[in-house]
């Protein structure tokens, strides 16, 4: 049976440092979850909960593409 398992904002935020090599803060999820551009996550009550897979999401969504040089970057207008 499996059971889904939710993280608090500060296990959240360890996660994404240590399994993911993302630098986080659980001050960074917090700012992030009001200014928006952070993981999804959901309330139980007033407590945000985030699930693995939308932090990995989140992660990934992040990080640009791969390249060799700087170069290689897109120039935004």
């Amino acid at each position: 049976m499996s059971h889904t398992v939710y993280l608090r904002r500060r296990a959240a935020a360890a996660y994404l440092r240590e399994h993911r090599g993302i630098p986080s803060s659980e001050k960074t999820l917090a700012k992030l979850a009001c200014i928006g551009g952070g993981p999804v996550y959901r309330l139980f009550g007033r407590i945000p909960l985030y699930l693995i897979a939308d932090l990995d999401a989140y992660a990934e969504a992040k990080l640009s593409k791969p390249v060799h040089s700087t170069s290689e970057y897109e120039v935004r207008k």
